[in-house]
């Protein structure tokens, strides 16, 4: 593997199949955030589903699906990435095309849009695990921050722009529209890849290794024993869960209680993703001038201060003013954090296990989002959406404590400018 990365990173080929990377990568992530929520409008809409069934189909789906991708981290691990990232964008076009296909005949259910779910979520993570890992080989060390900057600062514009216009697009041509461009935005993302060039070699053999659980468990075995990534797997799980678990209960407390507009709630959570696109940008320059782990300390500590106010928000524009002003906070130090724990985890893993690393990582951050959702309703039903909220906040900020305080000893190399 040492050869084949001297082969990917020589001379300037690597950039220019980075820059393939992430046009694949931005084309996949519009698609998604186009077809952001349209499974539960089809399930109201076309199925005349109610709450109870939309809200198992938000929640299952992922959960079945982190745990379907938990056995393909030692498998994603043993191929060629970038064949994986090819075969699981295809699945993904082909499990989402279906939908269209379905409600053109007629024949579209509610278990359908289940087994959609759950195929696409197992197929992210697995794409993600192989693009992690093909990213630590194709990006020499000194340019993995600005790679994953690039990629946070992708996502937030797409999570800015992708839902009003799919909405849009909902309303104008139906409601499956979405769910076919976000299929073909994953048709366009294999192709993409396929023209990456350059020459990827096989994974080498890891002669005498047991395979079995033994090896599906090496992703949470390094992850757990790592001094750093284990506080740091802990923090980011929880932060990104507790965050999550309070959305829906922001929703039903600015749309039902406070009686916002859908625009305006839109607008709430859309207009801070500038932060976001700040924050991605600032990463760089941040690290290079206090060190990286300096960052990741500041950023992870801020990123968790934000969400009690959102339990004291009113009515009218001040209330809206609020949950921008929050949200915007919120995300600029989300899109600071981000960048710098990819690449932190990344470098702290070695290239034969990053695979399954990556895996671990995500079907951990997954059930840890679907679970806490779930309890946090129960806790909303018991309390109150505005009480709800703060015990969420109030744990968020205790999470810094689980952040890696010690940096082992080493030159961190100047990175480049983006």
């Amino acid at each position: 593997m040492a050869g084949g990365r001297r082969d990917m990173v020589a001379g300037d080929g690597w950039m220019r199949r980075f820059r393939w990377l992430w046009a694949a990568y931005t084309v996949s992530t519009f698609g998604t955030w186009l077809g952001f929520g349209a499974f539960p409008l089809i399930a109201i809409l076309v199925l005349h589903a109610g709450p109870v069934q939309v809200s198992l189909l938000a929640a299952v789906g992922p959960a079945a699906g982190a745990l379907v991708a938990a056995p393909l981290g030692p498998w994603v691990e043993r191929c060629r990435k970038r064949s994986v990232m090819v075969a699981m964008d295809l699945v993904r076009f082909a499990a989402l095309a279906g939908v269209p296909a379905a409600y053109a005949l007629g024949r579209l259910t509610l278990t359908h849009l289940v087994v959609v779910s759950v195929v696409t979520a197992a197929a992210d993570i697995a794409f993600s695990a192989a693009g992690g890992a093909y990213l630590k080989a194709l990006v020499p060390p000194a340019g993995l921050l600005v790679a994953n900057s690039r990629f946070e600062a992708t996502a937030w514009t797409a999570t800015m722009i992708g839902p009003p216009l799919g909405n849009a697009a909902i309303g104008r041509f139906g409601p499956v529209t979405t769910v076919l461009v976000d299929a073909i935005s994953y048709l366009l993302s294999a192709v993409g890849l396929a023209a990456l060039g350059g020459r990827e070699p096989r994974p080498a053999a890891t002669g005498g290794r047991r395979r079995g659980a033994g090896d599906l468990l090496d992703g949470w075995r390094h992850l757990l024993t790592h001094p750093q990534l284990r506080p740091l797997l802990f923090n980011t799980v929880l932060v990104n869960g507790l965050i999550m678990a309070t959305a829906p209960l922001v929703a039903v407390l600015m749309l039902d209680r406070l009686g916002f507009a859908p625009w305006q709630y839109g607008l709430a959570f859309a207009a801070p993703c500038v932060g976001g696109l700040i924050g991605s940008r600032l990463a760089g320059p941040l690290v290079a001038r206090f060190g990286r782990h300096r960052v990741l300390l500041a950023a992870g500590t801020l990123r968790a201060c934000w969400s009690v106010p959102l339990a004291f928000v009113g009515s009218g524009a001040a209330g809206l003013g609020l949950v921008i002003a929050v949200q915007f906070g919120l995300v600029t130090c989300m899109g600071v954090a981000n960048p710098v724990i990819a690449t932190y985890r990344l470098d702290r893993t070695a290239a034969d296990r990053v695979a399954r690393t990556l895996s671990a990582w995500s079907v951990t951050n997954n059930l840890t989002v679907a679970g806490l959702t779930a309890l946090w309703g129960l806790l909303a039903a018991l309390t109150g959406p505005r009480a709800a909220i703060v015990v969420a906040g109030v744990a968020l900020l205790a999470t810094p404590l689980l952040l890696p305080r010690e940096d082992p000893a080493r030159t961190e190399t100047r990175l480049p400018q983006a």
